[in-house]
């Protein structure tokens, strides 16, 4: 079967015994048929409650014991230009008042030619993009083509769709280059988001998180669709570090990734306090 090869399984036995969940309770069903890629959704273990989200808020408000912290903070942004996208983000991971990690990787490279960010809950985004890289690989194998960067963001959110109202947080953007015209669909830099509640939506310029709004007034500022490589690099950055030194819940490192017709490059990665003292002693600079 292609996907357990893919996934490096000697077996489709091995493949399916290793999806299968334990049972929690009568209303969860324990799955036997063999895992494809038509029925991999059925795999994810339901939570043993009909409404998460409205379950995890009564338990956080009503138990004192039991103080789960689901309030989550962090700055992505991407942008299309002349010569690609541009993709941002910090690396700074909260829960609530607590600063978990300042080291996530915000960035999920779902291959050489796609990428996705990572905002809301990271285990959430983390595992539904790492489930778009199955099917994008798959696609390839069936279709012997790169899978469009609309169809696999179309993909992802039709699996998301699935799990409306079942607690998922997500805020990703999947970020890519089509080299010829699809259906509607342009030929050229590709940049879709996609929600929790499985919304999909296709611009020029987007920003997700809780620093986002801080990162918009630099973007809104400076953005022109006709900008230079490194012009366009300097305002994801700018925006990135502006975002950090104003919203607590976002710093960090600062990772920027270009993506190109030939697939996508990491630029950098470095501390935002640094760059945040060069703008300070730079008088030219309004920050």
């Amino acid at each position: 079967m292609a996907l357990a090869s893919v996934l490096g399984y000697k077996s489709n036995d091995d493949f399916s015994r290793s999806m299968k969940c334990s049972k929690t309770d009568d209303s969860i069903d324990r799955f036997d048929e063999k895992l494809n890629i038509e029925n991999i959704s059925k795999f994810i273990t339901l939570p043993p409650f009909s409404d998460p989200a409205k379950y995890l808020k009564m338990v956080n408000d009503n138990v004192d014991r039991v103080r789960i912290q689901f309030l989550k903070g962090t700055t992505t942004l991407a942008f299309k230009f002349r010569n690609g996208v541009i993709v941002a983000v910090d690396s700074r991971a909260t829960a609530g008042g607590f600063i978990a990690s300042g080291e996530v990787k915000k960035v999920i490279e779902i291959n050489p030619y796609l990428l996705g960010t990572m905002a809301g809950g990271a285990a959430d985004c983390a595992f539904w993009e790492r489930v778009l890289a199955r099917h994008c690989r798959i696609y390839e194998l069936r279709n012997k083509e790169k899978i469009s960067v609309a169809a696999a963001s179309k993909i992802l959110a039709n699996m998301i769709f699935e799990y409306r109202g079942m607690g998922l947080s997500m805020g990703t953007m999947i970020v890519g280059w089509d080299k010829r015209f699809r259906f509607c669909y342009m030929k050229g830099p590709g940049l879709y988001m996609v929600s929790d509640d499985g919304e999909r939506i296709s611009d020029n310029l987007f920003s997700v998180g809780s620093g986002s709004i801080y990162a918009y007034s630099v973007l809104d500022a400076g953005y022109k669709y006709e900008m230079s490589t490194a012009d366009a690099i300097d305002l994801g950055r700018r925006a990135i570090v502006h975002a950090a030194h104003r919203d607590a819940a976002s710093g960090n490192i600062v990772r920027i990734y270009h993506m190109k017709e030939t697939g996508w490059e990491k630029i950098e990665e470095e501390d935002t306090n640094n760059y945040m003292y060069r703008y300070r002693q730079d008088e030219t600079m309004n920050f």
